[in-house]
């Protein structure tokens, strides 16, 4: 999916396809890339999350940017959810270590260990929503439960765009560790800190994938050869 996103990519950012162009058909990019139609749907998925295309229902995807500016994560853009986690989840892990229960305790080192177990990526992104409600519950405010609610189903669709782009399953992993560790020594300091490293690492990796070179792609594959692309 990567090397179909990178391509298709690049092709946008050379001029390949214009601003209003329509890309080919799902069927002609399967033929001509040589994947199959989820991979595809997949990488068409992530242009448009990066805000290059549209899809119009009944008339296909369409051009409407040459570069990457913004990601947009169901109704909210990156920049503009990101700046919200940092005002409401690092305060909220430090409300979280002075009030947690061992209940509260309890849920989110379970939630952890099916995390640290999980190879399923979408199963893995369920479970990560649920880790962020769990510290905003275990802040004993219902209003930072709510605010955490309101942007879950962006905080999914930006959790499985840097898992599929930025490989960052593994580290989100090590992060959330630390934060649960940092609740359960009670520790109002470390629970901000882990929490800001955490946000300031979702930030890294999704700057990196919004300025990748395209130069890691293949000059000599299907994807070169086959139908325009």
């Amino acid at each position: 999916m990567e090397a179909v996103l990178a391509h298709l990519r690049g092709a946008i950012e050379r001029g390949d396809y214009a601003i209003g162009d329509k890309l080919p058909s799902e069927a002609e990019l399967c033929r001509g890339l040589e994947v199959s139609r989820p991979v595809l749907r997949e990488a068409l998925r992530a242009l448009q999350t990066m805000g290059l295309t549209v899809s119009r229902t009944g008339k296909g995807t369409f051009v409407v940017a040459s570069t990457v500016e913004d990601p947009t994560f169901g109704d909210y853009a990156a920049s503009d959810l990101l700046e919200v986690r940092r005002h409401v989840e690092i305060p909220v892990a430090g409300y979280a270590a002075r009030r947690r229960t061992p209940e509260n305790l309890d849920h989110l080192a379970h939630l952890l260990d099916r995390m640290e177990r999980e190879t399923d990526t979408t199963a893995w992104v369920a479970m990560d929503t649920l880790f962020h409600l769990a510290v905003a519950e275990a802040a004993q405010n219902p209003v930072f439960r709510r605010v955490i609610e309101e942007i879950r189903d962006a905080l999914a669709r930006q959790s499985a765009f840097l898992n599929e782009l930025g490989g960052r399953r593994e580290q989100s992993n090590r992060e959330h560790r630390a934060i649960v560790e940092a609740l359960t020594d009670g520790s109002e300091h470390d629970a901000v800190e882990a929490m800001a490293h955490h946000l300031d690492r979702v930030e890294t990796t999704l700057t990196d994938i919004v300025r990748s070179s395209r130069t890691d792609t293949p000059t000599e594959t299907p994807m070169e050869g086959g139908t325009e692309a």
